[in-house]
């Protein structure tokens, strides 16, 4: 009777979770980072197309730093056209925007184009290369390795299902490549007059609610990967699966994992980064007071039948100015049934300028005549 129960109970645990058919897979929340499920998320696999994430999130930092710009103008050189794989079919000398670039790279996962960026920014794919692996590290990921800027196979480019997440929770503070990445088809107009067709290769942007992004990949080595993402009721999870056997595989293991991220959780709101959480006041300012507001959203993770009870405490440093929107003047703790679980930092509202002498004679002036000094 024993042994029934016990099967009885396994099988109940293993329906309830998701059937891993790739080599690797994870889901998480993007707000919190927080794992949710995952499979051999660690293992070494090569990445194929989804190494273009870390294409794109370094043009995307280079873009919102105002180093470069989407309507920068970029000539094709020989290498970039001569790519093989997916591609636009771009030309030696085409001259092409940097936004037309990462159009392609997303929606077409376009080779040439990748190259043609790369080069655009650090001169050649090598030194672009070496910028994408500084960039692993600056994150804390130790499982990736990058040695070109498309994906096609090489003997120590790999990454894993967990570095890809964290991958792509970095993109994704870029909002504009959601832009790209939910576009389906569209053409794409070359400087000859011609035009490429470009279908997405993440199909599941056609009918999965809320999903838009963010990159496929395929080589008969990698097999089919894909990194998703989509959002729902405030709440954006990123999943990835790594070497599915078919693209079908890769498509059912992507719902199962987000289906059962929606199905049991919820991103709680606790504090909106515009609230006003104090005030505070400021020596040798303009002004005696400012507001203070957090640097963002106070946020939990939990499931959907969840009941817990939320309180917090305040950790406020003295302040003199000057104080800019954005220095950090204390912590807000967050307790979680009387248990602390996150730390959030608290800036100022507005800008304080230091106050010259005639400001404090004002003042001075002001506090005399009302009797308070």
């Amino acid at each position: 009777m024993k042994k029934f129960v016990v099967i009885i109970l396994c099988f109940l645990f293993f329906s309830l979770n998701v059937s891993a058919i790739s080599k690797g897979n994870i889901l998480i929340e993007y707000n919190t980072g927080e794992v949710l499920m995952d499979n051999n998320s660690f293992l070494h696999t090569p990445p194929a197309s989804m190494t273009k994430m870390m294409t794109l999130l370094i043009a995307m930092e280079k873009i919102d730093s105002g180093k470069i710009k989407l309507s920068d103008v970029v000539t094709v050189s020989e290498n970039a056209a001569n790519m093989g794989g997916s591609q636009v079919y771009l030309q030696a000398g085409d001259e092409i925007t940097l936004d037309n670039l990462i159009k392609s790279i997303c929606i077409a996962s376009a080779n040439d184009s990748a190259v043609a960026l790369a080069e655009y920014i650090a001169g050649t794919e090598e030194k672009f290369v070496k910028m994408m692996n500084e960039k692993v590290k600056e994150l804390g990921l130790s499982n990736s390795n990058f040695e070109n800027v498309h994906g096609l196979d090489s003997e120590n480019h790999y990454s894993c299902p967990y570095d890809m997440a964290m991958i792509a929770k970095e993109l994704l503070k870029h909002e504009k490549i959601l832009e790209y990445s939910s576009i389906y088809e569209e053409y794409l107009k070359k400087p000859d007059g011609s035009s490429v067709w470009m279908v997405n290769t993440n199909k599941l942007i056609r009918y999965y609610k809320g999903l838009d992004g963010l990159k496929t990949g395929f080589t008969n080595t990698a097999g089919y990967c894909l990194t998703a993402t989509a959002k729902r009721n405030d709440m954006r999870l990123i999943s990835v699966v790594m070497g599915s056997e078919t693209s079908e595989e890769r498509s059912k293991e992507t719902i199962e994992l987000l289906d059962y991220g929606f199905n049991n959780y919820k991103l709680k709101t606790i504090f909106d980064s515009n609230t006003k959480i104090g005030s505070i006041k400021v020596k040798n300012g303009k002004k005696d007071y400012v507001d203070l507001k957090l640097v963002n959203d106070v946020v939990d993770l939990t499931t959907l039948d969840s009941e817990a009870k939320y309180d917090h405490k305040l950790k406020i440093k003295d302040v003199e100015a000057p104080i800019n929107v954005g220095d950090i003047v204390g912590k807000l703790e967050l307790y979680k049934d009387g248990k602390k679980i996150k730390s959030y930092d608290i800036t100022v509202k507005e800008s304080i300028k230091k106050a010259n002498l005639w400001d404090l004679y004002k003042k001075n002036f002001k506090y005399l005549v009302s009797g308070n000094i």
